[in-house]
């Protein structure tokens, strides 16, 4: 088979050639990215947070009529309020441990600020995420020791809400580590936060822990955190709850009730929406603070399906009206010796010379759509795997969208054809 006659039927329907042509680079360019955004968005939301999340919930409540002040007195009482409440949690019969903490990794509630090596030093060497709490909270919270050791009993204090101290030594996770020490010696070394002196001593790195916010402002330290042995002490509190493997829904029933027979002077909401309850499971957590970028992996899942069906039905549609006109030189064909295989794959020819000008223009048109998507919303850059693999989707729609009506042409008899002339 020569191009040149399909070439010349080609001249004949400019317009449909140029609309099916745009048409296939449109898609091609909006369905690749899409495709990336949507793999992004996917990694995103599986991304570990280096907690065991499985058997994980988060208890928030609010004292009535408890110490407000800042004065040592108030700040003890509601202290020893935070250790009871713990004490009582632990002793949960579907509970393994649980530790005061002033938020999760994804729960929205960050403190965070510069880490410097220097005192004198003007520009952060890097930015971090804090973690308050009792010095129990690489157990509770499943966190994986690689270097150095372990808070201890000892390593614990407690401060005031709005105090500010500055604690002897933390557990930093290892991507922050990295970052301030890339030779791998960050045990034993101090660092100063947020200006604070005197500094503070590294005496363990953990695996990995999510920062409490996925904003886009936090993603170049999303894992950078520090965990700080002292308990923040208000007229609210947090506790991170680790039940026993498989016992997390009745752990989470079991909570408030102990809790509030315990002192019934506290607000605890086990009902409603998400942002009206003050239990959740860590599953939930993740949920809800991933939901947007679920939603648009979805919407744009949804615009990638749209825009293939409607270009594989305006290839069926072209084709078909094509055919419809072309039954008289069908025919004639057909009685010059033309086999039906050889009608399909005119067609299939026709239709792979019209995608693949599509998609040379579609590669085009995904590429520089990318660079401008980095340009104002400071996104990655799209592997050229996303437009290959494109490439080839566009070329086989065409090929299954075409077959239909090719099949069709290849059946019309050659006294037919002649017939409706």
């Amino acid at each position: 088979m020569t191009l040149h006659p399909i070439l010349a039927a080609l001249k004949k329907h400019k317009a449909g050639v140029i609309l099916i042509t745009l048409q296939i680079a449109l898609t091609l360019a909006i369905v690749c990215n899409a495709v990336f955004i949507i793999s992004q968005r996917v990694d995103r939301i599986h991304r570990p947070t280096g907690l065991d999340e499985a058997n994980l919930f988060q208890v928030n409540q609010l004292w009535v009529n408890a110490p407000t002040g800042n004065d040592q007195a108030s700040i003890d009482k509601l202290d020893a309020m935070q250790r009871a409440d713990v004490e009582i949690l632990r002793q949960l019969p579907d509970v393994e441990s649980a530790v005061a903490i002033n938020s999760l990794p994804l729960s929205g509630n960050n403190w965070s600020g510069g880490i410097r090596l220097k005192p004198d030093q003007k520009t952060s060497t890097a930015h971090a995420s804090f973690y308050f709490g009792g010095w129990q909270m690489v157990h509770v919270l499943g966190l994986q020791l690689i270097a150095g050791r372990d808070f201890t009993a000892t390593d614990q204090r407690h401060r005031g809400f709005r105090e500010k101290t500055v604690p002897p030594v933390v557990i930093v996770s290892k991507a922050l580590a990295d970052a301030l020490f890339p030779n791998g010696d960050a045990v034993g070394k101090s660092i100063y936060m947020n200006n604070d002196v005197p500094p503070s001593t590294i005496i363990g790195v953990v695996a990995r822990m999510q920062t409490p916010t996925i904003a886009s402002w936090a993603k170049d330290f999303a894992f950078n955190t520090i965990l700080i042995p002292a308990r923040m002490d208000a007229n609210f509190s947090g506790y991170a709850v680790r039940a026993k493997p498989g016992r997390l829904e009745a752990a989470m029933r079991e909570a408030p009730r102990a809790l509030f027979a315990a002192n019934p002077m506290r607000v605890i909401e086990t009902s409603g929406d998400y942002e009206d309850r003050t239990v959740h499971s860590f599953a939930e957590i993740r949920a809800y603070a991933y939901r947007a970028d679920r939603g648009m992996a979805i919407l744009m899942g949804v615009i990638c399906v749209i825009l293939l069906c409607v270009t594989g039905a305006g290839i069926v549609g072209l084709t078909s009206f094509w055919v419809g006109q072309r039954r008289k030189q069908i025919g004639i064909r057909r009685a010059l010796g033309a086999t039906q295989r050889d009608i399909l794959r005119y067609f299939q020819t026709e239709n792979l010379l019209i995608a693949g000008a599509g998609v040379v223009l579609g590669a085009i048109l995904a590429v520089g759509l990318n660079l401008w998507l980095m340009k104002q919303f400071a996104m990655d850059r799209m592997s050229l795997a996303y437009v290959l693999v494109g490439i080839l989707v566009l070329l086989l729609l065409g090929q299954g969208a075409v077959f239909a009506p090719a099949r069709r042409a290849s059946k019309v008899s050659p006294v037919e054809a002649t017939r409706s002339v």
